[in-house]
């Protein structure tokens, strides 16, 4: 394929993948302060990894969602804070437009600790509302998960961070610079046992008091080291999503829907399927689609 970013596609290439797939990656986003590396190094985390999904799958990318809950960053002049709330609003407009093109796999990512908070409530009242399971994968989890060999410090995070901005040929949007690698304890620290009655900052709310609080990065004084780091950090992308066996993810959501499909016809609540729901939903003025007959005619296939 010419590209699997979905921004950087002809309308005709989305139409002919859409025959014979259906798979499409949502990468998740944050503009929020991070040390030594540029405000959306999350985001860049999030579509580095997608991208590698996506050629592991057949699927596609929708990028160019940074904006969201970034949590206790929001003290940082350069974050950019969303509501959870709006951001629940905004991915579950997205997801029923993919949804009404026929992308019928959704998988939503991101490397955002507190991400979880807006993805994960809009993917299960997705389900009841269409009758479609969509996923929500958490990298961070993933890392844990799948890593726990190759991920010794949070400096292999920094170096994967450093290689997602040059898969996604950016390498240079990360500054040579040895300011902001410390030792300091988080200004917040007295609380983490608060803090951890829950995951991911769920717990209570809070800021971050000072900037070096999110977060230490290396030294990166050579465009040298900035290579080496950039390397190490693809090649570690690459063992993860490998370890992820994305493929078997993508066929399990789909024998997902037809075991939900099974369960739904034994119960007089969620039996709802993403059929009825375009077909109810296409004549609404606020998510009219051109295209419902023949996506509909797609679903009923699948």
């Amino acid at each position: 394929m010419r590209t699997r970013i979905i921004p950087k596609m002809l309308n005709d290439e989305v139409e002919e993948y859409l025959t014979r797939n259906d798979i499409v990656i949502v990468p998740v986003g944050t503009v929020e302060m991070h040390g030594g590396f540029p405000l959306d190094s999350e985001t860049v985390v999030s579509e580095a990894f997608a991208l590698k999904m996506a050629e592991a799958c057949d699927g596609l990318v929708l990028t160019g969602l940074p904006y969201f809950y970034a949590g206790a960053t929001a003290s940082g002049r350069g974050t950019v804070q969303v509501s959870i709330q709006e951001g629940i609003r905004y991915l579950t407009g997205i997801a029923e437009s993919l949804l009404r093109q026929g992308f019928k796999r959704q998988i939503y990512i991101s490397a955002h600790g507190p991400a979880h908070m807006t993805v994960s409530p809009m993917v299960r009242d997705f389900m009841d509302k269409t009758g479609t399971p969509i996923l929500y994968m958490d990298m961070i989890m993933q890392l844990m998960r799948n890593g726990q060999d190759v991920f010794k410090s949070a400096d292999t995070f920094h170096a994967i961070t450093v290689g997602a901005y040059d898969m996604l040929g950016r390498l240079e949007d990360v500054p040579l610079t040895t300011k902001y690698e410390h030792q300091e304890k988080q200004s917040c620290a007295e609380f983490d046992d608060v803090f951890a009655l829950a995951y991911q900052s769920g717990s209570i709310g809070y800021y971050f008091g000072d900037p070096k609080d999110h977060m230490s990065t290396p030294s990166i004084p050579t465009e040298e080291r900035r290579k080496e780091l950039a390397e190490e950090g693809k090649e570690t992308i690459q063992v993860l999503v490998e370890r992820m066996n994305v493929p078997h993810i993508a066929e399990q959501m789909k024998n997902l829907e037809a075991y939900n499909q099974e369960i739904a016809k034994t119960l007089s609540v969620g039996s709802f399927c993403a059929v009825e729901w375009i077909e109810q939903d296409k004549f609404s003025s606020s998510f009219a689609c051109p295209h419902s007959e023949s996506i509909v005619r797609y679903l009923q296939r699948s």
